[in-house]
């Protein structure tokens, strides 16, 4: 599908302009033509970089939830797609959701299905969304669907919130940590390097390291900041890289305690995904696919993609998934009695829900190992200054009094 900017006629004989979606300028043309207008041209429309980033931008995922809600409630109230849109564009903040429903609307009114609609905004919508719009569109459960997406992005976003706050207090517990040390090094030690001098003294072994570090320190920043610098780039380019992502995510997954929590997000986010997609009647290839995408891990996708393969080929879901080894036994069990009772859908919920629970415990032990961890580093840098420092001070006391 691309996207077209048309110049028509309409049938009161004003003059419309505006962009659409579809497969050719043929097929837009004769969509315009089926409303009764008398198209002057289509052309493929331009994009310059602005339009190319804001294209690019997600929907915020609070906005888009209650957009889902909403949208749920007037289908079931059988309010007309085009006036709820309209009225949930009208009293949305989100300038992004606004412009994507302005564009819905304009397709809607050349006969394109809400679904088809949405699907021109993948870039600005999770994969998984428009895909489970289809099948509830198909099946006629566009109201219930949306709602189990406005509860599905509701977890979501609370389980983002729950894992900020829990990083929070040690990212800045770090951040004070590498200040603490930036100001000793750079302001303090020098200080004392000057009072030392003047004495002429022979100073002890930990001092000299020290004033050893500093003087390294302050000769070479330039050179140390360049190569910060040129690191931080070549790690954001490499993650922009398939090979780069996976080397991260497998990292990741092979910590000690954060690996962990990592590898029950990943899960809970999996099988939440893959549970909404089957309530909604995507079919299982599909849905496993786009689950796996949206685990946000590619360690994952990979595994699960092969196990995709294998079921397509007749070897079911539960045993595919369960030869990753990527997913405990108490999982694959569940999805096979699901297969076998045909409740797939209640135990992958009852896992996603369990893992939830699973996820937050891990992130207070993951916190509450990572607090005093830090603290510790900070007191033993600390304290291997004052150390030197003083015994330094001592040192050069008692040969000056000697002398």
């Amino acid at each position: 599908m691309a996207t077209f900017k048309y110049v028509a006629v309409g049938p009161d004989g004003r003059q419309a302009t505006g962009l659409l979606t579809g497969s050719s300028v043929d097929g837009v043309t004769d969509s315009l033509a089926r409303q009764g207008y008398d198209v002057r041209s289509v052309k493929a429309a331009g994009r310059n970089l602005l339009q190319l980033e804001l294209t690019a931008e997600k929907v915020d995922l609070v906005e888009l939830s209650n957009f889902s809600r909403q949208m749920a409630a007037f289908i079931k109230a059988g309010v007309p797609l085009l006036d709820a849109l309209e009225i949930i564009r009208a009293e949305t903040k989100d300038k992004k959701l606004a412009k994507l429903l302005v564009d819905v609307m304009d397709q809607l009114r050349f006969g394109e299905s809400f679904a088809a609609a949405m699907a021109a905004h993948t870039k600005a919508l999770p994969a998984f969304y428009v895909s489970v719009l289809r099948s509830a569109e198909a099946t006629g459960e566009l109201d219930v669907v949306m709602a189990q997406l406005g509860r599905y992005i509701e977890r979501d976003v609370e389980g983002r919130r729950t894992i900020r706050s829990a990083l929070t207090y040690p990212s800045l517990v770090m951040v004070l940590a590498i200040a603490v040390i930036l100001v000793l090094v750079v302001f303090v030690l020098p200080r004392f390097k000057q009072f030392f001098a003047s004495f002429h003294a022979e100073l002890p072994l930990p001092t000299r390291i020290l004033l050893g570090f500093t003087d390294f320190v302050t000769d070479w920043y330039p050179v140390i900041l360049g190569g910060i610098a040129a690191l931080v780039v070549a790690v954001a380019a490499g993650l922009r890289t398939e090979r780069g992502r996976f080397l991260r995510d497998r990292f990741l997954l092979a910590l000690p305690v954060a690996g962990d929590a990592v590898r029950s997000m990943v899960i809970e986010r999996f099988c939440r995904i893959l549970t909404s997609m089957i309530k909604a009647g995507v079919p299982i290839p599909e849905a496993l696919g786009l689950a796996s995408a949206g685990a946000n891990n590619l360690v994952y996708e990979r595994a699960i993609g092969k196990a995709r393969v294998e079921m397509l080929e007749g070897g079911g879901i539960s045993g595919p998934i369960a030869r990753t080894k990527l997913f405990p036994g108490a999982v694959t069990q569940m999805m096979r009695v699901g297969e076998e009772t045909g409740t797939l859908d209640d135990q992958l919920e009852n896992v996603s829900e369990f893992y939830e629970k699973e996820l937050q415990y891990k992130l207070k032990r993951l916190t509450s190992l990572f607090e005093p961890a830090i603290v510790i580093m900070v007191g033993v840098v600390v304290g291997f200054v004052a150390v030197a420092l003083l015994s330094a001070i001592y040192g050069v006391y008692n040969q000056v009094e000697v002398s």
